[in-house]
């Protein structure tokens, strides 16, 4: 029972015990009163009257209601947990990560959520650090390597912890998920999705005459599929299906091309529980949008944090296209965009998926190094009857033009060669 409900229940209780006793008195009196003056013969002195009389008055006198002022009336019956909860309600604490020579650490509250909106400060090996934004992480980074003590300063309203954080950091990126990663993750009602989803494919502007448009049939060799996201809003999975559609690559989320925050598809959910309902195999990819290679373990453990385990019939891909000229990672050099794309890649092979890359033939020819790439599953974006990249790929997105059953407007076709 909680902790208010219980005390109002006591509360009520013991009014009701003192109306009752009073009543009981009260009416006591008036019967011994009742009794007396019946009692008496007219000429009679009133010699009983003296003892009815002075129960009335010790009635009068008996505060039933004197525990309402008592504040420690209610401890006396409460239970251990309440008092463990309330001991506990306004407690933070600190959980720490490190990538590569750096350090991320966020300020917890009793419910294992990030304290935002306060001045925070952290002390690291003496140094104190701000959290400049207030959103309750304190981001370091050009650290050494080795072991750091991590301490959270006094804060008004809380009890902080009494011994420091021990923290070891990092002298070299691992490609392994990050625990933490769930309390970075928006939703769109969090950010202006406006500015930070400005994904722009470029395979359109590749495009020639010989584009197909229609359903590629199946074939011992091929399944035909589809890749969505929230621009293709509500899906019906089971007319889809019915249709022919067999796989779908469904977005789960992308980091801002603005701030570079990491957001969920807010259809990301529904689809993949439609899809899968429906009977059709399901991949995922994500928009990135990751300057360097923390950014890209950071996406990849976001994939796998959203994916929450679940088995894949095809890879987890990173898109890695442009953001309309003026996103983040626009500008990223051959060398920092692969450097990148492997990190996503290995990140999530080292998490027991297979992993994928998602870009048009420009892109791949003039925007990342695939000799240090080709291991990994390739999904070539190039609207062409018959595609002009001369290295190898095992699914082919052949137009964005599509028309299926159960899906309002265009939505992109696939077929994929893998052996799922």
């Amino acid at each position: 029972m909680d902790s208010k409900l219980k005390r109002l229940t006591i509360l009520c209780a013991c009014f009701m015990t003192a109306l009752i006793l009073g009543t009981v008195v009260g009416v006591n009196v008036w019967q011994d009163q009742s009794r007396t003056a019946f009692s008496k013969t007219e000429g009679e002195e009133d010699a009983g009257e003296t003892a009815p009389m002075q129960e009335q008055e010790l009635a009068e006198e008996v505060d039933y209601s004197a525990f309402l002022g008592d504040e420690t009336f209610f401890d006396r019956d409460k239970s251990d947990y309440d008092k463990l909860m309330e001991s506990t309600g306004k407690k933070l604490s600190l959980f720490a990560t490190s990538v590569e020579k750096d350090l991320r650490v966020q300020v917890l509250n009793e419910l294992g959520e990030l304290v935002s909106g306060r001045e925070l400060f952290i002390t690291l090996n003496g140094e104190q650090y701000k959290d400049l934004d207030q959103d309750g992480i304190i981001y370091v980074g050009d650290l050494k390597p080795g072991e750091y003590e991590v301490a959270l300063a006094e804060t008004d309203g809380y009890k902080v912890p009494s011994t420091p954080l021990v923290i070891h950091v990092k002298e070299k990126v691992e490609y392994i998920p990050i625990d933490d990663i769930s309390l970075l993750i928006k939703t769109e009602d969090e950010i202006d999705a406006e500015k930070e989803d400005t994904e722009a494919g470029g395979a359109a502007k590749d495009a020639d005459q010989t584009e197909l448009t229609g359903i590629q049939q199946s074939e011992e060799n091929r399944s035909f599929g589809i890749d969505v996201s929230k621009w293709n809003k509500e899906i019906d999975w089971e007319k889809a299906r019915a249709a022919g559609v067999e796989f779908a690559i469904i977005r789960c989320g992308y980091r801002g091309s603005s701030t570079g925050t990491l957001v969920e598809d807010p259809y990301f959910y529904r689809n993949i529980e439609g899809a899968r309902k429906a009977g059709v195999k399901i991949g995922l990819y994500f928009f990135t949008q990751a300057t360097n290679v923390v950014e890209a373990v950071e996406e990849a453990s976001m994939v796998l944090c959203l994916n929450g385990g679940r088995s894949l019939d095809y890879p987890m891909f990173i898109d890695t296209e442009g953001a309309g000229g003026n996103g983040r990672a626009d500008g990223l050099d051959t060398v920092t965009r692969t450097d990148v794309v492997e990190a996503f890649c290995e990140t999530i092979e080292n998490a027991g998926y297979r992993a994928g890359i998602y870009a048009s033939r420009n892109w791949y020819y003039n925007n990342l190094d695939m000799t240090r790439l080709d291991s990994n599953v390739i999904w070539l974006a190039e609207y062409r009857e018959h595609p002009q990249y001369e290295g190898k790929y095992q699914m082919w997105q052949y137009t964005s033009s599509g028309k299926v059953d159960g899906i309002e407007g265009r939505v992109d076709f696939n077929v994929s060669f893998l052996n799922e």
